[in-house]
């Protein structure tokens, strides 16, 4: 029996992507907890010459919360509402990991993981970049 691959409806495949990016960011952290020499930094408070102070674990909180909220928005907003959420959003997610790439030398798990997270943030900017230009010509014929 041949059963071909189906792609679930946008808005669903978009949380189910997010899904899978907020897993990929979890495995990696966990992983890096099992690193001697990263926990060694974490139990000093200072990672790669970055402390982490209440602010900056904030910030990274926030940061976090992006993809953790877009799980959900994902299936919730309207159309263009989430095309350009999902846009902003990835586009966000993707920069702070290639950023965290110029941090010091990244360890073979963690280039591992980035490689698998910007990718797929990079998928679902285009996806969105996409949705947004069906959009566009489906309002200008209307």
């Amino acid at each position: 029996m041949n059963y071909p691959m189906q792609i679930p409806p946008r808005k669903t495949w978009l949380s189910l992507l997010w899904i899978f990016v907020m897993f990929n960011y979890l495995y990696c952290d966990i992983a890096g907890l099992m690193d001697p020499q990263l926990l060694n930094q974490y139990l000093s408070g200072s990672v790669e010459g970055i402390s982490m102070t209440p602010e900056f674990l904030l910030l990274a909180g926030i940061l976090m919360e992006i993809p953790i909220a877009m799980i959900v928005l994902s299936r919730i907003l309207p159309d263009r509402s989430n095309a350009w959420f999902n846009l902003v959003a990835s586009f966000i997610s993707t920069a702070a990991m290639v950023g965290s790439l110029l941090v010091g030398i990244p360890a073979i798990y963690y280039a591992f993981f980035a490689v698998i997270e910007i990718t797929t943030t990079v998928y679902i900017f285009t996806i969105s970049l996409r949705w947004l230009s069906e959009k566009r010509v489906v309002a200008s014929v209307g």
